[in-house]
């Protein structure tokens, strides 16, 4: 693998490559129907060639439009197919768990390419390697290499792997299934926030690597799924609001402020009561706490705010100050946001200004 190609991929054809994701927008639902009847039928030979069929596409696209990184994607997906097909292998529920992955990681790269943003928090290399590896597994092999795959790129590994073992505390212990069908519907929660302003186009894919980069800096003391899930919920309650508050661009008045702070106990009331997103929820419930106790809604201060809401509070305020100053270029809005960030020391938490200076320090320096 080059990979200074798969983190900093070269698109020569802008148009081509839009073709090449509203192709694979297509070919996903397919893709997604086939792999959930081989889950309940893992000998269907015809369901097994139509999802060869999907794939091998998504793979024949990629190359015809010049998507490297789709192709480095689907290249090992495909021969596992081909292994799949030939009964070499047999299909799983972590087999089935590392495909979704991958066509999941496929989109989400696409997106950042469309917004010139970065691929790093997507642990490419982590992915595509793995696959390559799982693709040379044996039937015996083929559930142990699936379940390291999904624990590299994800960052915990899959329940079904795990049967009998006692899980460390801070894992999710729900299936890995049904976390990642979780954090898809999340993320397309998000993307409608994101639709009601053009402001807002790409905003949870930026806070997602700034909170994920920030946590991994500092050795991922929060759990990166409940950090993503409150990425995208964060915000979510906006949306129960009326528009003409929360997209007002005037002066607010002291009843839409007190209106507009609802938003936190509304995103966090869905997330407490969805099964196992409790730490997601008091994420969101305190992303406007300050570290003096200036915040709200409890005015809580100091190690009263879980790890969780401190970081997406410092990332959100660093979105928040860059889109107001981006008339000045790319540049200048990031010096600007980060200078403000670091000169509201009371307002974040000390502990996790540092390890978010680094993120940024390596973003401008890249």
């Amino acid at each position: 693998m080059d990979i200074d190609k798969l983190v900093n991929p070269y698109i020569p054809d802008r148009q081509a490559l839009q073709e090449y994701i509203d192709d694979l927008s297509e070919q996903i639902p397919l893709i997604e129907k086939n792999i959930a009847g081989l889950k309940r039928a893992p000998q269907d030979a015809l369901l097994i060639a139509e999802l060869f069929r999907a794939l091998h596409n998504v793979k024949g696209n990629a190359a015809m439009c010049k998507v490297e990184i789709g192709v480095a994607i689907t290249h090992p997906v495909e021969t596992l197919m081909v292994r799949l097909r030939n009964r070499e292998i047999g299909f799983s529920d972590l087999f089935a768990e590392a495909l979704l992955l991958a066509m999941d990681r496929l989109e989400l790269s696409l997106e950042a390419l469309v917004s010139n943003r970065p691929l790093t928090q997507l642990r490419l290399v982590e992915l595509i390697g793995g696959l390559e590896n799982l693709a040379q597994a044996d039937a015996v092999t083929l559930d142990e290499r699936s379940a390291k795959l999904i624990e590299a790129v994800t960052g915990f590994l899959p329940a079904a792997a795990n049967r009998g073992v006692k899980p460390r505390a801070s894992e999710i212990t729900r299936s890995h299934e049904n976390v990642a069908a979780d954090l898809r519907f999340f993320r397309s929660l998000a993307l409608q926030f994101e639709a009601r302003s053009p402001l807002f186009n790409g905003r949870s894919q930026r806070l997602l690597h700034f909170a994920l980069e920030t946590n991994q800096t500092a050795g991922n003391p929060v759990d990166p799924a409940q950090l993503e899930a409150a990425i995208y919920m964060h915000d979510i309650g906006m949306m129960f609001l009326p528009e003409s508050v929360w997209l007002k661009l005037g002066k607010l008045s002291e009843e839409d402020k007190i209106l507009l702070q609802s938003h936190a106990a509304l995103g966090a009331g869905l997330l407490e009561r969805m099964e196992g997103w409790q730490a997601a929820a008091e994420m969101v419930a305190q992303h406007h706490e300050m570290h003096d106790g200036g915040g709200y809604p409890k005015k809580f201060s100091g190690e009263e705010i879980c790890a969780g809401a401190k970081i997406l509070a410092i990332v959100d305020t660093f979105e928040a100050v860059t889109l107001k100053h981006s008339h000045r270029g790319q540049s200048r809005s990031i010096i600007r946001a980060i200078a403000e960030v670091n000169a509201c020391d009371n307002q974040f938490a000390p502990e996790w200004i540092l390890p978010f200076n680094a993120v940024i320090r390596r973003m401008v320096e890249a």
